[in-house]
Parts: C-alpha cells; sequence; structure tokens
C-alpha cells in the first residue's frame, strides 16, 4: 500500500514536472505573429531655438585645385604659357609671374622656408581675384578681340555673341547663364532669384559709366567692359571661391 502511494506520488511529480517545462518551452517559444501596438505620444518637455548659425567660417580649399581650374578655364594650358597669356602683350602688369603669387595663394616655398598657409586671409582671396580678373580680361580679349573671330565652340570664356548696345534682362539672361554654368557649375535659374537682376544692374552701371563723357580710355568697348564685369563677379564669387 506504502508502496504503490510512493510509485503515484513519484509520478504524479514528474507529471507536473513535465507539464511545467512543457508550459515553460511553449512561453518562450517565437510566436508566429506580433500584434503591433500604437507608441504612446512623448511628452513634450520644453522647447528650444534651432541655431542655424554656420559652425565654421568659410574657407578655401587647397590652392592647387584652385590653380588647376584656373588653367582649365584659360584652355587647359601648361602655367608659363597662362602666365605668358595673362600677362598679356601691352605690358600693363595685370599679373606679373608665379613667383609673385605663390606663397599669397597659400603655397609653400621652400627656399625661404615659408610653410604651406593654413588659413583663409585677405591677401589669399586678393591674390586669388588678381588672377582671377586677369583670367577675364585676357579671356575676353582671346574670345572678342583677336584680329580673326574665333568660333563660339572655341572660346575660352565668352562662349556667346554680344547683345547689342541697348540689351534688354531677356537678352542678357541666356548669355549670363552661360558664364554663370562655366564658373558656378549650374544654371542661373537654380541661383537665389535676384542674382540675375543684381548681375544685370552691374552690367548696364557698367556700359553707363563706359558711356559717360570724359570716360577714361579703355581697350574695351563699353559692351565687352560690361561683359567682363560680370565675369569679375562670378570668379570672385564665394560660391566660386569659398566652402
Amino acid at each position: 500500500m506504502r508502496g504503490d502511494r510512493g510509485r503515484c506520488g513519484r509520478s504524479r511529480a514528474l507529471a507536473l514536472a513535465i507539464a511545467s517545462l512543457a508550459a515553460l518551452a511553449g512561453a518562450c517559444a517565437p510566436k508566429d505573429t506580433v500584434a503591433p501596438e500604437p507608441a504612446a505620444p512623448l511628452r513634450e518637455t520644453a522647447r528650444v531655438a534651432q541655431s542655424r548659425a554656420p559652425k565654421e567660417d568659410l574657407r578655401l580649399i587647397p590652392a592647387e585645385a584652385y590653380l588647376r581650374t584656373y588653367l582649365m578655364l584659360f584652355g587647359g594650358l601648361a602655367p608659363a604659357e597662362v602666365e605668358r597669356r595673362a600677362r598679356g602683350g601691352d605690358k600693363s602688369a595685370l599679373f606679373d609671374t608665379w613667383e609673385d603669387y605663390l606663397v599669397a595663394l597659400g603655397l609653400p616655398d621652400y627656399s625661404l622656408d615659408l610653410p604651406r598657409g593654413t588659413q583663409t586671409n585677405a591677401l589669399m582671396m586678393a591674390a586669388f581675384e588678381r588672377l582671377g580678373i586677369a583670367l577675364c580680361d585676357r579671356a575676353l580679349e582671346h574670345d572678342l578681340k583677336g584680329s580673326t573671330p574665333v568660333p563660339i565652340e572655341r572660346r575660352l570664356i565668352f562662349a556667346f555673341d554680344l547683345a547689342g548696345e541697348d540689351a534688354d534682362l531677356p537678352a542678357f539672361a541666356p548669355r549670363f547663364d552661360v558664364l554663370h554654368r562655366t564658373f558656378l557649375s549650374y544654371p542661373a535659374r537654380l541661383a537665389p532669384p535676384d542674382r540675375e537682376r543684381k548681375f544685370f544692374a552691374l552690367y548696364e552701371g557698367t556700359v553707363a559709366r563706359h558711356r559717360a563723357k570724359g570716360a577714361p580710355k579703355s581697350r574695351f568697348s563699353p559692351e565687352e567692359a560690361g561683359w567682363a564685369a560680370v565675369c569679375y563677379g562670378l570668379v570672385r564669387h564665394p560660391e566660386f571661391h569659398l566652402y
């Protein structure tokens, strides 16, 4: 009798253990589907104004990148040939020699133990601007003032015909777009909406000053001077120089 009760007790305990293990296994097994539950909304505790101030100052990229761009814009020439063309034949000292500019552009001069410039500064910006002005003037002379007309497809910068003495904004716009794409690499229609109008005002003002009575003598016509000024503005534009 007692042996039977002992066996029954052990059997009952074993059955309970098996049932417990089966329930535990069922609880740990992965479910076939998980019903989504909506997340509780986050409670707003405070509001902070977003700062849109630039976190770093605008700066120039390494000078070699700009020099490569200038060489390309001059027609893919070697540096010595670019120097010769930039100086021109009138000896106007618009551009002197590379040696006069390399240190100002931030390049090192190991002969004088001068390290590479690591900080953008006013002298560096002025040197790049002077080189850009030389590019615009010499390119205009090459494209528009040669004894033999240069075909549009072979022009360096001014790949369009002049709009005439009384160009209005509709005539100015497609020509400005050519220069805008050359220097800033995207269509003028994608620029801020007032850019085209501002550059047209620059063009008109330059033309008017060159037409005014008593204006200094220039080797450019008023219209050519107007386009040269537009070129100056684009080659000195922050989107061209800074990042």
